[in-house]
């Protein structure tokens, strides 16, 4: 599931306070979610799995995750969304206890894919693993708690099924005539957020970074997201959408070149640099999505997020099998230079649609929309 939150739009308090028990259900999970990535990429390395095969477990989430735009739609129609929810919670309870339990590449890759179908992650919970060692099966537990928890809220409240409405459907080749740069955008931010999720605690491991110091690296990394997603909303609600993206990605590609060029910087420097590519880059979904958005009626970007999520979640299995190869082939480094190319080539590309259409008149466009970088 991904949240998307219109920053131009006042949200009603009576719509929280009618829907706390959702919201209250999805924060708990996402704490569980966001522990089990982290968890996992560090334990593999721990074990020795690996950098590529570690990248192939990690990408089984992804491809869970774009079954599950499949697969939760029908569900949804037949029994409702508290029976689902729930049962998807219970599922992806059983699969991190699995993976505490059987500690080998194939069981994880299965259970990786069949939490994909179920959950998204956040960064908060990158600090459970301070207090509980990921060597040891008390982490995985921690999760299955979260995860469970997580259903109780929304089980027992007397929540109305939401009426359905049918969009109007929209082709993937007039959603690219219209915004060739929301889609590219849309491509490569899957690319990079799988491999910032995934890969991220992999790479800071074999950066020689201890436990707590893997967690404050995910944590910064992912809460930076947070803190950047209202100021660059504003900024591209006041103008040329293009103009911000190209200057999020070719300020994220300088960030990650110093990280890459000046590898003994101090780590208070080193943090604070990871975070701010993060802070830039896991906006780049909500950007292009919005870009998209500018374009389209408002009937159609209903079925337009379907066709977004799908390219994005694909992407996103690519991602970290790539960055795992690069690593395996030329160590560490090879994790931020990934990032560097992958935001680089969508500065230039976002450049050259510049060059070959006008912007988007401010009467046409609609709000930013926050969306999650995680599905």
């Amino acid at each position: 599931m991904r949240v998307w939150f219109p920053i131009g739009r006042n949200v009603p308090f009576s719509a929280i306070t009618a829907n706390w028990p959702l919201l209250l259900g999805m924060g708990v999970l996402m704490l569980g979610a966001g522990l089990q990535s982290t968890l996992l990429g560090l334990r593999a390395t721990l074990e020795g799995f690996p950098t590529l095969v570690t990248g192939a477990v990690m990408s089984c989430y992804y491809v869970g995750y774009v079954l599950g735009t499949l697969v939760a739609p029908p569900l949804l129609r037949q029994v409702g969304h508290i029976r689902v929810f729930a049962a998807l919670a219970a599922i992806a309870s059983v699969a991190i206890l699995v993976q505490g339990c059987f500690v080998n590449p194939v069981a994880w890759g299965a259970m990786r894919l069949l939490s994909g179908l179920c959950f998204a992650g956040l960064g908060a919970a990158q600090f459970l693993l301070i207090v509980s060692n990921p060597l040891t099966p008390t982490p995985f537990m921690l999760v299955s708690v979260l995860i469970s928890l997580a259903m109780v809220p929304i089980v027992v409240s007397a929540q109305q099924l939401p009426e359905r409405a049918v969009p109007r459907k929209v082709r993937l080749p007039d959603l690219y005539r219209n915004s060739p740069l929301g889609l590219v955008g849309v491509i490569v931010s899957g690319l990079i957020s799988a491999i910032i999720f995934s890969m991220g605690p992999v790479y800071a491991r074999l950066s020689g970074l201890e436990t707590t110091s893997v967690a404050t690296f995910m944590a910064v990394s992912i809460l930076a997201a947070v803190v950047t997603q209202y100021p660059v909303g504003r900024l591209s609600d006041r103008m040329d959408r293009r103009t911000v993206i190209a200057g999020v990605c070719a300020l994220a590609t300088m960030v990650a070149g110093s990280i890459v060029a000046f590898p003994e910087m101090p780590h208070g420097a080193f943090l604070t640099l990871a975070a701010l590519f993060s802070g830039l880059v896991l906006t780049l979904y909500s950007l292009s999505v919005s870009h998209v958005n500018d374009k389209l009626e408002p009937a159609e970007m209903v079925a337009a997020s379907s066709t977004l999520l799908l390219l994005n979640g694909s992407a996103a299995v690519i991602g970290p099998m790539l960055a795992g190869s690069l690593i395996e082939a030329f160590g560490p480094p090879a994790y931020f230079a990934t990032l560097a190319v992958l935001t680089g080539a969508l500065a230039v590309f976002d450049l050259w649609r510049k060059s070959r259409r006008r912007p988007v008149p401010p009467s046409q466009k609609g709000p930013f929309v926050r969306a999650e970088p995680r599905a």
